[in-house]
Order: structure tokens, then C-alpha cells, then sequence
């Protein structure tokens, strides 16, 4: 393979990698909130409610269930809420009542749900959670974006006409790949002590590809941390017949890391960005 410009190369790195399903997971969103669409729907009664309290006891009487609904009111994900102040500390059950009735209302007051829905701050419960499902699942996108990378990455393994569990291989520690091929890696875990987890392993004929993948869309000490680690893990595994390290890397992140990650592409021979993976270069790897 032709020797790389790396500033060229560098210039094709992407600010983000988002697809249309990263922002919001509506399915998910629908699902939480249909699951508590009748307890909503019986609170929906309190709207606008002249004696709220008291009817907010009358309907945790008939209708105890509907107490799971409130922290989601309050953009809560546990059936537990602490609160104190200078009257005490408590610790609400929502799932299963531990404090009278009388206390719930002074939650329900302190808090300030009787307000909102006594004076119509809200017209239905309903399309409130929904909106607060929103925004708890906008906290996921961290998550999500984690594993987009590795999605794409392995969209163009398989596009090169490999086969999961068959040629190529989710989540493998390297004692797995020991097992699986009989091969010694113990120059790379340090004599079996370090519990190195690879993206993806790829098996050809001739040769083992292990592979991780990420994407950084923004800079930081942790960039610098990683090119050095994967300089040092591909100088290892240079010394190991039948075993290659391949890493999948991109974002406008590394700009601020640029002299560090300098020197992992120039001693790493399989180091690649997504404009790479565009270009065919799976194919030309994993011969």
C-alpha cells in the first residue's frame, strides 16, 4: 500500500456521524409512556381542580396505582424520591405508599405538581410525559453515539462480504482469541494480566484482524491517552505471526491531538478513517 499524506488524510475526518435515529428514540419514548396512559389519563381528572388535595387523595384510594406516575412528572426515572427541608427527610415510595397519604399531599404540594395542574399550567398529563419522555431520552444520546462507530464500521465489514460469528467476531477479550485460534498473545496482555477487549476480530485464511473502532467529535487528554495506547498495542502485535491490530478512527476531535495520533499513523500500518472505509479499503485489508 502507497505511503499516506497524514495531514491530507486528517482533513477528511468527519465533525459528526449521526444518523436519523440518534437524536430521539421515539419507539422507546411511546412505549414508557403507554405503559402508564391509563394512571395519566386518571390524574388527567386534577386538572384545573379547585380542591386538589382533596381529590388527589380520593383518587390514590380508589386508584393507588397512579402513585407510579408521579416521578415521571417530575422527570424522575425510580420509584424512589428523597426530599427534605427544615419540617425533615423522607424518602417517598412511589411503587409502594411507606409514608400516609397526608405526607404525599406535602410532597405533591412542596414540589409544586399541585400548582401546575391546579391552575392549568398543563391541559394533559399525557402529552406532558410524553414530553418529559423526550427529554430523558435526549440523556441517551451519549450512549447511542458510543456505538455508531462501531455500527458503521461494522456495516462495511459485512459489506465486504463477511459473516458475524462465522469470519468475524463482536466484543472479543483476548483470551477469547486464544481459545478460539490457539494463538499466544501474552506480549500484548502482558503475560495474560491485562483483560484487553477488541471491537471486532476478523478471520481470513492466513490471519487474525483485531480491530477496535471510535470516533471523537470533540478534542480532550483522553485523545492523546488513546493514540499512544494503540501505537504501543500495534508495535505489539507486530511482533505476533497471524495476528494484526486494525484501527477505525475519526472525528474532528483529534485536530487538538493531531501530533499524538502523528505518530500512531506513522508507525501503524492499519490505521484508517471512514473516508477510507468509503474508498473500499475493507476489501483491501482482509485478504
Amino acid at each position: 500500500m502507497e505511503k499516506r499524506n497524514f495531514d491530507e488524510w486528517l482533513t477528511k475526518f468527519r465533525s459528526s456521524i449521526s444518523t436519523y435515529d440518534y437524536y430521539i428514540d421515539f419507539s422507546k419514548v411511546i412505549k414508557n409512556v403507554d405503559s402508564i396512559k391509563i394512571e395519566l389519563n386518571i390524574l388527567n381528572s386534577l386538572i384545573g381542580s379547585k380542591n386538589i388535595e382533596e381529590a388527589f387523595e380520593n383518587i390514590i384510594a380508589r386508584y393507588p396505582e397512579t402513585l407510579e406516575c408521579i416521578p415521571l412528572l417530575l422527570a424522575v426515572r425510580s420509584n424512589q424520591i428523597y426530599a427534605q427541608d427544615d419540617e425533615g427527610a423522607f424518602e417517598y415510595n412511589f411503587k409502594k405508599m411507606n409514608y400516609p397519604i397526608e405526607q404525599y399531599k406535602v410532597f405533591m404540594r412542596k414540589t409544586g405538581l399541585f400548582d401546575m395542574i391546579s391552575n392549568h399550567l398543563v391541559n394533559n398529563l399525557v402529552d406532558y410525559a410524553f414530553g418529559i419522555e423526550t427529554g430523558l431520552d435526549s440523556n441517551g444520546r451519549k450512549n447511542r453515539g458510543g456505538h455508531q462507530m462501531e455500527d458503521l464500521v461494522e456495516k462495511y465489514i459485512t459489506s465486504a462480504g463477511f459473516v458475524k460469528d462465522v469470519n468475524y467476531y463482536k466484543e472479543k477479550y483476548l483470551i477469547d482469541i486464544e481459545r478460539m485460534w490457539g494463538i499466544d498473545l501474552s506480549v500484548i496482555s502482558n503475560q495474560g494480566k491485562a483483560a484487553k477487549r477488541f471491537d471486532f476480530v476478523v478471520k481470513t485464511e492466513d490471519m487474525i484482524y483485531a480491530i477496535e473502532t471510535n470516533f471523537y467529535g470533540n478534542g480532550g487528554s483522553k485523545l492523546n491517552e488513546t493514540a499512544r495506547s494503540y501505537k504501543m498495542l500495534s508495535q505489539e502485535s507486530d511482533t505476533v505471526e497471524g495476528f494484526t491490530f486494525v484501527w477505525f478512527t475519526d472525528g474532528i476531535g483529534w485536530r487538538s491531538a493531531r501530533e499524538n495520533l502523528r505518530e500512531t499513523f506513522d508507525v501503524m500500518e492499519h490505521i484508517y478513517n471512514i473516508d477510507d472505509m468509503e474508498q473500499g479499503v475493507m476489501k483491501k485489508i482482509f485478504i
